[in-house]
């Protein structure tokens, strides 16, 4: 049998649509052009001519690659061609100059590709829940709004205090959560991020714009005591029916959580949890030896 790894370009399209992935309206068929162009690869497993297995990566902050978009024929299933298929593009990846970390998510109860991470020597990060709403009353009490910060050098001294740890982890987009460096906290991005701090400048929020299949008021905020700062959900709900009107399309927040704080949510939370997500990854220095 002829097998054969190799970047998939515009005209292998035709071999996605062959494959039986069982997957009904896979949303990489529509984007299929976006992720073969630009800061994404996508990669196939052919055998004898044929697709059995197909990934990628996209690149983000010009540092991390994130592996996805892992896609498998249900004919070839079992032949580790999925696991094969990921060490060769976490090889690839770091054979870009730039590229100090390679990952990936899987869902905490995926144990099949949680165990194909260990395979391919990626280890666990974090576990966070991708918590999404549209009505956070529940956490309300009519407290006070907390106070903008607008000064670049206040947001900086924030994110030192909020990451202060080499072991943190920074949520960059929706769906992307990478060990923290510079690199993360460009100072474009932090003109642009709105930072708010609580009265007693104890406490900091991030709110960020972002959109995947929908529009997310995207908020950042890394302690656990999500149930008892007054005034952090009033000044999350009314950046959130800010952007809704600018959208006028379907919009949520989005607040990655760990499991600690999940369970302190109050009875009657309004919060899709679903599964949390592990982020597996490996850096540089320790693919090298590897």
């Amino acid at each position: 049998m002829d097998q054969t790894i190799r970047v998939l370009h515009s005209e292998d399209y035709p071999h996605l649509e062959a494959m039986d992935t069982g997957i009904e309206d896979d949303y990489v068929k529509r984007i299929f052009s976006r992720l073969i162009t630009g800061n994404n690869r996508l990669y196939g497993f052919f055998l004898d001519g044929q697709m059995v297995s197909m990934g990628g990566y996209s690149i983000y902050a010009k540092r991390y690659a994130m592996l996805g978009r892992l896609r498998s024929d249900r004919r070839y299933k079992g032949n580790s061609f999925a696991t094969t298929l990921m060490s060769h593009m976490i090889n690839e990846a770091f054979q870009l100059n730039d590229i100090q970390w390679v990952g990936a998510n899987t869902q905490e109860h995926n144990t099949a590709a949680c165990r194909v991470m260990a395979k391919i020597g990626l280890t666990p990060y974090s576990t966070l829940h991708g918590a999404i709403t549209k009505d956070t009353s529940a956490l309300e009490s009519g407290s006070k709004l907390w106070n903008p910060v607008t000064d670049i050098q206040r947001k900086k001294d924030w994110v030192q205090e909020m990451y202060a740890t080499s072991a943190s982890v920074f949520p960059y987009e929706c769906y992307y959560t990478f060990p923290i460096s510079k690199d993360l906290f460009q100072e474009h991005d932090l003109r642009q991020w709105s930072f708010y701090e609580n009265e007693a400048k104890t406490r900091a929020l991030i709110t960020k714009y972002d959109q995947k299949k929908h529009h997310y008021l995207h908020t950042v905020y890394p302690w656990n005591d999500i149930t008892s700062q007054k005034g952090l959900w009033e000044t999350i709900s009314n950046d959130y029916r800010q952007l809704a009107k600018q959208t006028e399309e379907e919009t949520y927040i989005w607040m990655d959580i760990t499991k600690e704080a999940a369970l302190s949510l109050p009875t009657g939370h309004q919060f899709e949890l679903p599964s949390p997500w592990i982020l597996y990854g490996m850096d540089k220095s320790k693919w090298l030896k590897y």
